[in-house]
């Protein structure tokens, strides 16, 4: 009880925050006579209000956090937002059901980009612009924004954003205020956000449409404001683009602060997480490429070359953009690609899964295991770019795995309980806990979530969020120890 007092004021201040997120889709109604003004300006009376509310009854509690205190504030800012990111879906859309609209607000912010909307070119401009807005700000994650801001409030934001940021060796700090890492990391992502919003509409979007699938690709989160996803605009240009910075956000972002402080592109080639990112996903596309060329899905190199570097992109760094529908290509490409979200991102990018650096400390510790039967007496450390990785990192990674396969298998078996497919069951899971979005069979790259029963869908959206906080973040709160002391 003593940790949810001290946590409340903060995610008051989170609520305030959030609230006035709400004025950018308010902005597109207004200005555009859309429709949906009056659901936006009452959306964002309502988060703000119960910010405000919550934060003049408890800003007399005490508000220095402890360490623990990081991992509760998370897990409730990440699972009370989306309830109000419901409001403006909900008011414009009376006939969607709360657990469909929660959905939505847990895959935007959880930037898994998997959806229960049809008809998108049918809704108002606004709406759309919320759901992807909602993918920008959860992409580098609104807790490292409000980290940004703490220092206002009297808080301090170390243990929020250790429990926030992703990868096992989390705790490195760029700068010495943490506060000053998390303006820097926005910084460096609005930046990168900007360059995405002009190169877009250069190549042929409009100004809305460029914004929208601007905050999406930096996301890495895939909503788009077509039901066809990026195949509606069937243009080279565009999808060149969406690439690119589909690659760049892929990356950890602390590399392009670190790149930006020093002048010099040597930190991005000296990371071996991001040196073996780019050739993951080189190899990946030129395999998929000679794998359809094989199969005569495509008649010439070019054209394959151009539908199997997006989707391989779009799936491996978990943003769920289609072209295609890659779902009836023969079945090793879509799982292929599929296995490669689970892993294929970097950690302290925007994109789920496992995280490669987890995947590189797993294959450097089993090299050693196989080095050990050999040689029984040998000391084989685990080094990973010339650096020591210490055994409390090989175990928390261990953990994590064990913790993440256990999860899938779980989930899997309970939707299966309820009644689904075996194929569509198991790729949800597969895509909801990478934070993909689509998966295949009934939530395929052609179909989506709508289909899903209530309990379906609230499985789901749990294992979106545990996705997003990497688990043991969320895990950790129903452990006995954590509530003692």
């Amino acid at each position: 009880m003593a940790s949810l007092l001290r946590v409340l004021p903060v995610l008051a201040a989170v609520l305030m925050v959030f609230g006035v997120t709400m004025a950018v889709p308010l902005s597109f109604a207004l200005f555009g006579q859309d429709g949906a003004l009056a659901a936006h300006a009452q959306a964002m009376a309502i988060t703000f209000g119960a910010g405000l509310a919550l934060f003049i009854t408890t800003r007399r509690r005490r508000r220095e956090l402890q360490p623990r205190d990081g991992f509760l504030l998370v897990t409730l800012v990440w699972s009370v937002l989306p309830a109000f990111g419901t409001l403006p879906l909900m008011l414009h859309l009376p006939e969607l059901s709360f657990t469909d609209a929660y959905f939505e607000a847990v895959s935007g912010l959880t930037t898994t980009g998997a959806t229960v909307l049809t008809g998108l070119e049918r809704l108002p401009t606004s709406i759309n612009v919320w759901r992807c807005f909602m993918v920008l700000i959860g992409g580098m994650g609104i807790i490292v924004l409000v980290v940004a801001i703490l220092p206002l409030l009297g808080v301090g934001g170390a243990q929020l954003f250790k429990a926030e940021s992703a990868g096992p060796m989390k705790d490195q700090k760029l700068t010495p205020r943490i506060a000053e890492t998390a303006r820097g990391l926005w910084t460096v992502y609005f930046a990168l956000a900007s360059v995405c919003f002009f190169a877009f509409h250069l190549a042929g979007m409009g100004w809305a449409d460029a914004f929208m699938h601007m905050c999406s690709t930096m996301g890495l989160g895939g909503f788009s404001s077509y039901d066809a996803s990026f195949g509606a605009f069937d243009s080279a240009a565009i999808e060149a683009v969406a690439i690119f910075f589909m690659l760049l956000s892929g990356v950890n972002f602390a590399l392009y602060f670190v790149v930006w402080r020093r002048r010099s592109l040597l930190p991005l080639w000296l990371d071996i997480e991001a040196r073996a990112f780019l050739a993951l996903m080189v190899g990946s596309v030129l395999l998929v490429t000679l794998f359809l060329l094989a199969h005569g899905v495509y008649p010439d190199f070019a054209v394959a070359l151009r539908h199997a570097a997006f989707s391989v992109v779009s799936v491996a760094t978990t943003t769920g953009f289609a072209t295609v529908d890659y779902g009836q290509w023969p079945l090793f490409a879509p799982v292929l690609m599929l296995f490669l979200c689970g892993f294929a991102t970097c950690a302290g990018s925007t994109g789920g899964g496992i995280k490669l650096i987890r995947s590189l400390v797993m294959l450097k510790a089993a090299k050693r295991e196989l080095t050990r039967i050999v040689h029984p007496r040998a000391v084989v450390p685990v080094t990973l770019g010339g650096a020591l990785v210490s055994n409390q990192v090989i175990f928390s990674v261990l953990a994590f795995m064990l913790i993440y396969g256990g999860v899938m298998v779980a989930a899997t078996l309970l939707l299966l309980f309820t009644g689904l497919d075996i194929v569509s069951a198991f790729t949800a899971v597969v895509a909801c806990i990478n934070n993909t979005g689509p998966g295949l069979g009934q939530v395929g790259p052609a179909g989506n979530y709508q289909g899903l029963s209530d309990l379906q869908t609230w499985v789901c959206s749990v294992v979106m969020l545990l996705g997003r906080l990497e688990l043991l973040s969320v895990l950790v709160l129903f452990t006995p120890q954590f509530w003692r002391g």
